[in-house]
């Protein structure tokens, strides 16, 4: 042993003396997961990022907060459709997968979720790996523009959660009514007074003024993220601004696309981002 280690000294002495010291691992190292495979790691991929909280049997694991896989405004929504068994669904923004799993779990025979954020979209794709979704497809991409450009039809369309994250609302409106007999949507509305009264909301709002598309003459209200675009957590539009419309206006807009027969869910004039509605909008005799 002693003379082994006599050795080893001698050689060190010969190269300069001391030791190498250790490297700094490789950064490239970092994206390595170095446990067995465990359904956490793929949601650590976006850790402290994640909205919603996991449900049934993935409940147990570290996400989010809020109850989107659970979500009463979509339960009222697959009711107020008549269900959506068997049906050809189009979903717009699916933000982490929350409704298009309560769609899969309600029978729909399809769902066509399109997803613009390539943050969001991934996030997408781990919770259909995670949770074994069989009939949707997430798909990366602009839904304005897929609606602008045709796009197919769909016995139902979900627009949860990002009317008032367009710029030009009152044309998502009739391109949904276009490919879609009976549409869900779930939206912030403008009532001046109130967003006023919001800190947070409050001096987000440029001049309103008027718009006319589709021959539809409406109100719209512009809305600026400002410094919420420097969060990690940003899920707004793609854009700086968004245009808001008032309640009249959003129905007004329906009528106008076709979607004549308006029915009303929740309604939230005190939401903490502003007032609230979700409704059901179905083509007259569809």
């Amino acid at each position: 042993m002693l003379k082994k280690l006599a050795e080893r000294l001698r050689t060190l002495n010969r190269h300069g003396g001391a030791a190498r010291p250790p490297q700094p691992r490789a950064a490239i190292l970092g994206q390595y997961v170095r446990a067995a495979p465990a359904p956490q790691h793929a949601l650590d991929i976006f850790k402290d990022e994640w909205w919603s909280s996991l449900p049934g049997e993935w409940s147990g694991l570290q996400a989010g907060q809020l109850p989107l896989f659970d979500d009463s405004r979509i339960h009222w929504a697959i009711e107020a459709l008549d269900g959506v068994s068997g049906k050809r669904v189009l979903e717009l923004g699916p933000l982490e997968g929350g409704h298009t799993y309560s769609l899969e779990q309600a029978g729909a025979a399809s769902i066509l979720a399109i997803e613009a954020s390539t943050k969001a979209f991934l996030k997408c794709l781990v919770v259909k790996e995670l949770v074994g979704l069989k009939r949707s497809r997430f798909v990366l991409g602009d839904f304005e523009e897929y609606l602008r450009t045709g796009g197919e039809r769909f016995d139902a369309a979900i627009a949860s959660g990002v009317l008032y994250h367009v710029r030009q609302p009152v044309e998502l409106l009739q391109n949904l009514a276009r490919v879609a007999d009976h549409v869900f949507i779930w939206t912030q509305y403008y009532v001046k007074e109130r967003l006023d009264a919001i800190p947070h909301m409050a001096r987000r709002f440029g001049e309103s003024e008027e718009a006319d598309f589709g021959g539809f003459r409406h109100t719209r209200h512009p809305y600026f993220y400002g410094d919420f675009l420097e969060t990690s957590r940003f899920a707004g539009g793609s854009e700086e601004f968004s245009y808001w419309l008032s309640r009249a206006d959003l129905l007004g807009a329906l009528r106008h696309a076709g979607l004549a027969e308006i029915v009303v869910g929740e309604e939230d004039i005190n939401h903490v981002n502003g007032p609230s509605i979700s409704l059901v909008a179905h083509r007259t005799g569809a």
